[in-house]
Parts: structure tokens; C-alpha cells; sequence
């Protein structure tokens, strides 16, 4: 268990930084400033969560020393995902209630961590069509 949590190193830092920026005390004055527009928050949920699944991945690829595709890795992570965004809007909704819990928030985390899973797949599919198609070849030039 240990072996394999020392390679999420990086994931349960950004897990502990999307905690604190998610429930952190925002004044008045900051939603005026002009830098944040409309669905400001829903972005940066829809960030956060897409580096925490990029983060999660990174770690079980350093883990199982493989880019190997499997649907319980991505099912997992969806996993950890969920419970850290509903765990987030819980704390919203009980804890920090000078913010507030909303389902879109928890839609936009969970969009997200499938638009990591997204590329996930689409770069395995990229990786593994590259090297079937280097070893058709191998295989082809060794018969003749």
C-alpha cells in the first residue's frame, strides 16, 4: 500500500491544495476586481480536477512502470474524484458555509477528471497504434 501511495506523492499534494483554495475564505471586493467573470469558480473546478486525474495517472504509470490501459485504473480514479468533489461540497454546504455547495460545481469536477480520463485514452490509443504499427513492421522485415 505504501509502495504504491509513495508514487501519488504529487496527486495528494494538489489533492491538499484543491482542499484549502475550495474552502478558502474569498471577500466581496475580489468578485469585483474585474479579473474574475462568470463561471470563474465552474473553471477552476473544471482545473483542479483535471490535474488531480492527470496527477493520478502519472502516479500509477510511475507505479506499474507501464502505460498499460486498464478500465479499473479509470474507474478508480473516477472514484477518488468523486469523493474528493462531493467531499469538497459537503464541506462547502456544512463547514465553510460562507461558501456555498453546489451540484454544478460537483458536475464541473467531475467533467474534468472524465476530460483527463478523455486524454488518458486518447493518448494510450495514439501510443499503442504507434508501436503495433513498429512492430508489424519488425515482424514483416525479420520474415524477409
Amino acid at each position: 500500500m505504501y509502495k504504491a501511495l509513495k508514487h501519488q506523492k504529487w496527486a495528494i499534494l494538489w489533492t491538499i491544495v484543491v482542499l484549502v483554495f475550495c474552502n478558502m475564505h474569498i471577500s466581496d471586493s475580489v468578485g469585483k476586481s474585474g479579473f474574475f467573470f462568470e463561471g470563474f469558480d465552474k473553471m477552476t473546478h473544471m482545473g483542479f480536477f483535471f490535474v488531480l486525474s492527470v496527477l493520478l495517472f502519472f502516479g500509477k504509470i510511475k507505479y506499474q512502470h507501464t502505460y498499460a490501459f486498464r478500465t479499473l485504473t479509470i474507474f478508480k480514479i473516477l472514484l477518488i474524484n468523486a469523493i474528493i468533489g462531493g467531499g469538497i461540497e459537503l464541506l462547502q454546504w456544512k463547514v465553510f458555509t460562507y461558501r456555498s455547495a453546489e451540484w454544478w460545481d460537483f458536475g464541473c469536477d467531475m467533467l474534468g477528471a472524465c476530460m483527463a480520463v478523455f486524454s488518458y485514452v486518447l493518448l494510450h490509443k495514439l501510443n499503442f497504434d504507434e508501436t503495433s504499427a513498429e512492430n508489424k513492421t519488425d515482424s514483416y522485415e525479420n520474415k524477409i
